[in-house]
């Protein structure tokens, strides 16, 4: 901003102030100057110096408490754990060909020892994306395919930095250096966070990817809104106000490089899985929304015309096609193969109504339907086989691995030991999340929070679609995917508890100390059930006491 318009705007200003009125009436001169536009569309908080330093110094301590967590003993169990017997050996062929190939039975023995005679080459069908299944070979090209280690690094790295983004996230909605850190310390310390991040399964990059394109849009909500004020305020400092043709759809915002990566990343979670379209859907929605309510509260009077028409084209292509060409990609290593499995399905059926589209197009398709309609057939029966409904009291977590030494076995001092790894979350973080998005429904609908929704949002986006397949085959551990915003209801509950800055100190001393005997509970808690998280070696009595509920066993 020149000076002279620095000048109009503190002149706006005391006007505004000189002349009494109710609070809701506003000088027009003064209402459609950039810092009350800022103001009314983002809040007048900026982060004190003095915390400035935390601001990344926080999130990046929460980091290295779940990075202690999740590499410590990483290389425990030395055995391809649960699903890894699919992902793991997965991930070996794309580092040899690029494209999944069939393995010989009982291949898992010899691959644990380090023999990969077992690979065969002939194309595998698989289900799944490449994405998740790329970034698992990434650990091993690191450390070597016989490493443990380097089959989880990984999952590890991802769950770790996980944690960094969703304390910053947290930070960035509750404008609170406090609750970010709180946000980070909880998933730093849930197990079925733990667990996921030290076992190679797809389900944490799904998490990490939605998580990233979460954190785009709540920057592009800001982003967008800037944009908003600083457009208006120059139409009004040009013309010495915003006129009513002005204000009827609002101005175009241009291209927004957030929303691109918004795209990007979500086109990257569902090519780890296909529930990453959920996603897609979910904040592609929320953002539009919120580009509608940004020109509500500016002052438009079409504002949900206007979002649509000036921003909602804009929208679509920087996330849907953005998407759509990113997924592709993810499938190089098949595109380019000359077997990879129905590589070549259209050479072998023509088509006169589709001959016009690429082959090789025509033969993802076809594998794509496949494979669609396994996963909405897949109802397998298994003993850990968990209803979605059932994932809010964690009525069922899966068992990824169980050894059960006697005495002098596997350095066993006790009658019976046992090691487990159990996708089971800290009870007060899940059971107590579960009841905080409960709450936040309540927030949303009497309080419009939009925090409140956009928690909602990604919850729901992680856990209704299951809603839809009571019948099919599904599992506990899916539900790393609405993980962080659990967290993040939380988080947000205990910042309720806490009050607001400007409280009567006892009021801030009454919350803080509810708010700190949760965490130190939920902390305590994780000691206590983290050696069934990480395979430690304990004693079956031990271990008996941990399950709470029978169907936990």
């Amino acid at each position: 901003m020149n000076a002279p318009e620095a000048g109009a705007e503190a002149e706006a200003a005391a006007t505004a102030v000189a002349k009494p009125g109710p609070r809701w009436l506003r000088d027009p001169s003064a209402a459609f100057t950039r810092s009350a536009l800022a103001r009314r569309l983002m809040g007048a908080y900026q982060t004190p110096p003095s915390l400035r330093l935390w601001f990344w110094l926080a999130p990046a301590l929460t980091a290295v408490i779940g990075g202690v967590l999740r590499f410590v003993r990483l290389g425990d169990p030395h055995a391809l754990v649960f699903d890894e017997t699919y992902y793991i050996k997965d991930a070996y062929s794309y580092l040899q060909s690029g494209y999944e190939r069939n393995w010989a039975e009982k291949a898992n023995d010899l691959f644990v020892k380090g023999n990969y005679s077992g690979l065969q080459t002939s194309p595998e069908y698989v289900v799944h994306p490449p994405v998740g299944k790329w970034m698992i070979a990434f650990g091993m090209w690191l450390f070597g395919p016989d490493s443990s280690f380097g089959w989880r690094f990984s999952a590890a790295l991802i769950g770790t930095v996980s944690i960094f983004l969703l304390a910053l996230i947290a930070q960035k909605m509750f404008r609170s250096t406090l609750l970010g850190a709180v946000a980070g310390l909880l998933f730093a310390v849930d197990g079925h966070a733990i667990v996921q991040s030290r076992t190679s399964l797809l389900d944490i990059f799904v998490m990490f990817w939605a998580l990233v394109a979460f954190g785009a849009v709540i920057m592009d909500r800001d982003d967008g809104r800037r944009r908003l004020a600083a457009r208006l305020a120059s139409l009004a400092a040009r013309r010495g106000q915003v006129g009513p043709r002005e204000l009827l759809y609002g101005p175009w915002l241009g291209f927004r490089w957030w929303r691109l990566a918004a795209g990007i990343s979500l086109g990257l979670c569902i090519g780890t899985k296909w529930s990453g379209l959920f996603f897609l859907a979910a904040f592609g929605v929320m953002s539009v929304v919120w580009d509608m309510n940004a020109r509500r509260i500016a002052g438009v009077r079409y504002w949900i015309t206007g979002a649509i028409l000036k921003d909602g084209a804009v929208a679509f292509v920087s996330m849907v096609p953005v998407a759509a060409v990113t997924y592709l990609a993810t499938w190089t290593g098949w595109f380019l193969s000359k077997d990879a499995y129905d590589r070549n399905w259209a050479a072998s059926n023509p088509s006169q109504t589709w001959g016009w589209i690429p082959a090789s197009l025509r033969s993802l398709w076809h594998y794509h339907s496949t494979a669609y309609a396994f996963h909405t057939g897949l109802s397998t029966d298994h003993p850990y086989k968990a209803n979605a409904w059932s994932w809010l009291v964690m009525g069922r977590p899966t068992s990824f691995y169980s050894q059960y030494p006697v005495k002098g076995e596997d350095g066993c001092t006790v009658d019976k030991c046992a090691a487990m790894v159990t996708s089971l979350g800290n009870p007060l973080i899940w059971w107590g999340g579960s009841l905080a998005v409960l709450f936040l429904l309540g927030v949303w609908i009497f309080r419009r929070d939009w925090r409140a929704a956009a928690i909602l949002v990604g919850f729901g986006a992680g856990f209704l679609p299951w809603l839809l397949y009571p019948e099919r085959t599904i599992f506990f551990f899916y539900a790393i995917a609405y993980e962080p915003y659990m967290i993040l209801g939380v988080t947000m509950v205990l910042g309720l508890v806490l009050g607001r800055a400007d409280s009567p100190p006892w009021r801030r001393q009454q919350g803080a100390l509810f708010a700190g005997i949760f965490l130190v509970l939920a902390v305590g808690l994780s000691a206590y059930f983290y050696p069934i998280w990480a395979a430690e070696l304990i004693p079956y009595d031990y271990w008996r006491q941990h399950m709470w509920m029978p169907s936990w066993i």
